[in-house]
């Protein structure tokens, strides 16, 4: 099912992602308030660990160690909660008329078990985090960062899809592989261009210069 090589790999849009989002929190941290701020890191926080718990699970497995499932079944409830918090204060930035009371009201993660609920709040999340930060990119004149946070989308979508089936051909999996790798790449590249545009400035939403 898993390989060992395919486990190590899958650890590489982790970290890529991990990267980036320690770029956005320090970049951003001057542009959000405390509340929205601990909603965007325990968010970026919550997808981090759900990816790297469900690449350690591949690992293990691949060596031969255990299978130890709860590992990988926490994934979709984690990531989910993990992608609708980072979602709403993404949108929190370019959209500060939004009540306080609304936000946090949307981040309460309803108790459900299914794995459909937490696949439409992670697309949800997802796209709203995608889409905070498309628009900050337009705000920063920076429409590289732009197409490129929207391409991580398209392809994060596709994981997501792939990562759904099980496939007896290991190709298969090495295609979701390198359509996860497409995805965080691209989210990793678009937060470094809004980070060298000077997004950590106090008037970091404001400067920028088209690409």
């Amino acid at each position: 099912m898993y390989s060992v090589p395919m486990a190590l790999v899958d650890f590489i849009p982790v970290l890529l992602f991990g990267a980036a989002a320690v770029l956005l929190q320090r970049d951003l941290y001057k542009h959000m308030s405390k509340g929205v701020f601990a909603l965007f890191a325990a968010g970026t926080i919550n997808v981090f660990i759900a990816g790297a718990l469900k690449a350690l699970y591949k690992l293990l497995y691949a060596l031969g160690v255990c299978n130890f499932e709860p590992l990988t079944q926490v994934f979709f409830p984690v990531q989910a909660l993990g992608f609708l918090l980072a979602g709403i204060a993404a949108l929190r930035i370019t959209y500060p008329g939004t009540s306080k009371e609304a936000v946090l009201g949307a981040a309460v993660l309803p108790p459900y078990k299914g794995t459909p609920i937490f696949i439409v709040l992670m697309v949800l999340g997802l796209g709203a985090m995608d889409f905070g930060l498309v628009r900050i990119g337009r705000k920063m004149h920076k429409p590289l960062a732009c197409v490129l946070f929207a391409v991580s989308f398209v392809f994060c979508l596709g994981m997501g899809y792939l990562a759904s089936k099980e496939f007896a051909k290991d190709y298969m999996n090495w295609i979701a592989e390198l359509v996860n790798l497409v995805g965080q790449g691209c989210f990793f590249a678009g937060a470094l261009v809004l980070h060298k545009a000077g997004l950590g400035r106090e008037n970091g939403l404001s400067v920028g210069t088209a690409d």
